[in-house]
Parts: C-alpha cells; structure tokens; sequence
C-alpha cells in the first residue's frame, strides 16, 4: 500500500495516465495508430506527427516554465513566434541564400523580445501580466509590419531543412526540441539555478534579503522565454514555408501554459517539472490529434479540449481527490477498504 500510495502522489503519475488514455483512445479508433512506416529513408506515422508537432509547444513550453516557477507569466511568446518567423522571411525574401542572417535576425528578435519583458518585469516593477500584454498587442502589429500585412513563403532550402527536414529518419524539430530540453534540464539541475528560481518563486522578498540578485535572474528567465519562443517561431515558419504576422503562433501561450500546469507546474510559483512540462505539451497535441480522428467538428475542438484540460487540472487537486475518495467510499463501503482508500489522498 505504501507503494500504491507513493506512486499515486509521483507529480507525473497523472499526466503520464492522461497521455496513455488518449493513446488507447486512439488505439480504440485506429488499430495502426502507434505504427510506424519508412518512406524515403524518414519515419512517418502518428507517432512521429504528434512529435513533429509538439515540438514548437514543447520550445515554448521550457521557457514558460521558467517563467511560472518566478511567479510570473509570459503572454508574448506567440507574438515573439511570429516576429522571429517574418524577421526570418524578410530577410530570405531579398535572398534566399542569407539563411544564417535569417536564423541570427530570428533569435536575435526572440532575445530581444525577452529582454524587453525582463526590463519591465524585474527592473521597473511592472506586473508580468501586463508586461507581456503589452508585447503581445505591439508583437503582432510589428510582425504584420515586417510581412506588410501578407503571407511571405519561404523557399531556402537551408531553412526549410530546420522545421521540415530529416536527420536519422527523425524530423530535425523533434532533435531541436531534445536539444532544447537537454540542455535546459543540465542548466536547471546541474547548476544552483535551478535552486535560485525555485528560492524566488516560494519568497521573493526573502531572496532579497540574503542578497541572491533575483531581479538579474528573473530578466535571464524572461529572455531565455524569448528565444525559445523564437526558436519555435523558426520552426513553425519552417514547416509551413511561410511567414504569416496575422495567424502565426496564435493562441500559442494560452496552450503553453496549459501544458506548464498540466506538467505540475505550480502557478504559485517555486515547483516546476521539466518533464511535467513536455508531458502536459504531448497531452495538448495527442488531445487535438486525437479530437480529429474519432470526427469531433474542427469548430469543438477547443472546447474538447478545455474539457480535458479542466478534468485532468481536477483530478490532480489534493483537495479534488479527497472529496472524490470519501463519495466513493460512501457509495462502495465494502469495496474500498481504508488502506486503500488512504492510499488514494
């Protein structure tokens, strides 16, 4: 039972039991869902295209993290997605052979974006909120100035292979995306930032006083947002060939943090779970994969979606358990004995 009990209280046991429903969900409707076919040396299949995917959520997803676990929030990253993709096409427009300008001017955008939230944020005292409120109403207007309000298509080789090529029959996104977790995941558990994040999440006012420079990590978490938003930005436009101002990476905060809270993430601030993080990002792409193929309307998807979301935030309440726990005790008085049943809060 202490075993059960353990298990039942591990951060990530719900979001891992989320994500298997929904493979048996659809597994349920298409029996070839988990296989997996090569075609001209690369690996397709569902699998692979929810990965492919996933990966610009999971980008922004790492730096969202971040952000919460500081008590903040970052609103701008899908306005800083479509700066960093129309940066990119302007440049490659006059020359497709400029891909390595193109991919400087994109996450140069991404870092400068996160600094303007940093600055705001830590140094003038502003509420994130409205910090990055401000990016996103002004981030998408500048992004429709860079495209000149249209779609700019993207045909440099170069910068196609980054969110649409092959690397070891993997797409090059899903590699960018571990990348971008390896290294996060070393940054955040092998050095003591890791520690000084969660410190200024729990108190900041505490972290003050024993002298940590909160304000300089809190404007390093915001522009580390901002490039992974930039990176995903790359990745997006890379994938669709396109760099769209209006449309690019929009709503791609709101599923952001979803995903952060999915993972266990406290909205409080001072928990975090990487691997949390990029499970809630699977669940929100597995869920919009899987509302499509059992024939939910596109027009209900997001409210398919909402319903999960709310259903698996309250099935990870303490507070939603124990309330659970003590009906079905009431209703099954012999079939939940009290070990058990304990084991369950």
């Amino acid at each position: 039972m202490n075993r059960i009990k353990a298990a039942l209280q591990h951060p990530l046991v719900w979001p891992v039991l989320t994500l298997v429903l929904l493979i048996l969900l659809d597994l349920s409707q298409n029996a070839h869902f988990l296989a997996i076919t090569v075609l001209d040396g690369h690996w397709f299949g569902a699998p692979v295209d929810i990965l492919n995917r996933a990966a610009p959520l999971v980008l922004v997803s790492l730096g969202m993290t971040l952000v919460i676990a500081t008590r903040g929030i970052d609103i701008s990253v899908g306005a800083v997605v479509a700066i960093a993709g129309a940066a990119a096409a302007s440049i490659l427009a006059d020359d497709p052979s400029r891909v390595g300008e193109a991919l400087a001017a994109a996450l140069a955008v991404g870092v400068l974006a996160g600094m303007w939230n940093g600055v705001l944020v830590a140094f003038v005292g502003m509420q994130p909120i409205i910090a990055t409120l401000i990016l996103m109403v002004a981030g998408r207007g500048v992004a429709q100035l860079l495209t000149g309000g249209q779609i700019i298509p993207i045909g440099a080789p170069g910068y196609l292979i980054v969110g649409g090529g092959y690397l070891a029959r993997i797409p090059c996104s899903v590699w960018v995306a571990i990348g971008a977790i390896a290294a996060t995941a070393l940054l955040m558990n092998r050095t003591a930032l890791g520690m000084f994040i969660r410190a200024i999440g729990i108190n900041p006012v505490a972290t003050k006083l024993v002298g940590l420079r909160s304000s300089a990590i809190v404007f390093g978490v915001y522009t580390f947002s901002g490039l992974t938003a930039a990176i995903a930005g790359i990745l997006i436009s890379s994938n669709v060939r396109s760099a769209d101002g209006n449309n690019a990476g929009l709503l791609l905060e709101l599923d952001a943090i979803l995903a952060v809270t999915l993972g266990g993430t406290s909205l409080l601030g001072g928990r975090f779970s990487l691997a949390g993080t990029v499970l809630g990002a699977l669940i929100i792409q597995t869920l919009t994969y899987t509302t499509y193929s059992i024939g939910v309307p596109p027009e209900a998807t997001l409210v398919v979606k909402a319903a999960v979301v709310l259903v698996v935030s309250v099935i990870q309440s303490a507070t939603a358990r124990t309330v659970i726990m003590r009906q079905l005790k009431r209703a099954f008085p012999y079939a939940l004995k009290k070990p058990l049943a304990e084991a369950v809060k």
